[in-house]
């Protein structure tokens, strides 16, 4: 009898550990995100992109493929894009990767702080094809949360770039680019007389010029830094050809002309409104006013009186006031119809820097130095 009961013991308490390491089994995993270790923007989805628009605080950039494979701002008068900029986004976007899935949660995603700060993909169709929400970047400081389309998910994305949303920073503000040893000829304008030419057969061989004055030798320092300056042009800015600050500009012009070893000519045109210092109207006083008041008032007339001036020597003194030079633009022309460049002085003016235009040379004498006289050797005895 003892022998049955200890039995039946057994057996119950064995179906209790059973039931008890069925409830403490844990729960199988759920299968992983599937974009985890991913990277954010697969290179395939980006080599059939059209479009891409960049936004952030309310501004917006747009970037379209010409079929050359070449890219052009449309915001931005179409000008050519800066490639260099949109590839290092593009790598950005390829090697960042989907570190690990952050929240589901509406409640915690809101806290993640995304606004509008998106980048988008478009196909030939106009249509979105791929696109990412950036939020805040982690507390840690490496990497950045990003929701994708619409997915109500938030990842932890190992992205460190930092978008421009500005269109004008997109364009490239290339204008000139050459290498200074490819130039066989540089003439250039100069205000106190004739252009100077400079020629050389080969780029290792010495500048000469027919316009060199006697006992004097060319300043290769100086023509180096002109050329230096000439074959780089940036622009800082654009704006309408037909803006006020442009024709101001042609009021005073320096020109200047590169040819390069294969003949091809690059002509430019400088322009910049030059300082200006205008008469200021007299200030008006108790003893010195301005006006019809500075004749005299109704009871003098009737008395006959008239007033004397003021012998004050402050107001016999002029005083003048400083206008300062406008901004400086440049038109570039080049022998080749095909160049862009020609196509771009079309759209737009072109600012450049103020120091190209006042690097230039103003006289010979920045072109030229004193000859230095040749070695004696002494006489052998």
């Amino acid at each position: 009898m003892r022998l049955k009961t200890l039995i039946v013991s057994i057996v119950v308490l064995a179906a209790l550990a059973a039931i008890v390491a069925v409830m403490r089994r844990p729960a199988a995993p759920r299968a992983a995100d599937s974009r985890i270790g991913q990277s954010l923007a697969d290179q395939t989805v980006i080599e059939k992109t059209s479009k891409l628009r960049v936004s952030d605080q309310g501004k917006t950039v747009t970037l379209h493929r010409q079929q050359d494979g070449s890219w052009k701002v449309a915001n931005y008068f179409d000008l050519p894009a800066d490639f260099s900029k949109l590839s290092r986004l593009v790598n950005d976007l390829t090697s960042a990767k989907i570190e690990r899935l952050v929240t589901s949660n509406p409640e915690r995603i809101a806290r993640l702080e995304f606004k509008d700060t998106k980048i988008e993909l478009l196909d030939d169709a106009d249509q979105v094809s791929w696109s990412v929400l950036l939020g805040k970047s982690a507390d840690s400081g490496s990497g950045r949360f990003v929701q994708f389309g619409t997915e109500p998910k938030a990842y932890l994305a190992s992205l460190s770039a930092w978008l421009d949303a500005e269109p004008k920073n997109w364009a490239n503000s290339t204008l000139v680019d050459l290498k200074p040893e490819d130039i066989a000829k540089l003439e250039i304008s100069l205000p106190d007389g004739d252009p100077v030419t400079f020629t050389r057969a080969k780029k290792e061989d010495p500048w000469t010029s027919d316009k060199t004055p006697d006992q004097q030798t060319i300043n290769t320092d100086k023509v180096s830094s002109v050329l230096s300056s000439l074959t780089n042009i940036r622009f800082s800015d654009t704006v309408d050809p037909k803006d006020s600050k442009v024709s101001g500009a042609r009021v005073q012009t320096r020109n200047a002309k590169l040819t390069t070893f294969d003949g091809k000519t690059i002509s430019l045109t400088f322009g910049r409104k030059p300082e200006e210092k205008k008469l200021k109207p007299p200030a008006a006083t108790k003893d010195n006013k301005s006006g019809p008041t500075a004749l005299g008032t109704l009871s003098d007339a009737a008395t006959g009186e008239t007033k004397a001036p003021t012998s004050d020597p402050k107001l016999a003194t002029p005083e003048y006031e400083t206008i300062p030079a406008g901004p400086v633009f440049v038109t570039v022309s080049h022998s080749d119809p095909a160049a862009q460049v020609n196509e771009l002085m079309k759209k737009r003016a072109f600012q450049i820097s103020d120091y190209t235009f006042t690097s230039l040379p103003t006289s010979k004498v920045d072109l030229f130095k004193a000859a230095q006289p040749a070695d004696l050797t002494p006489a052998v005895q």
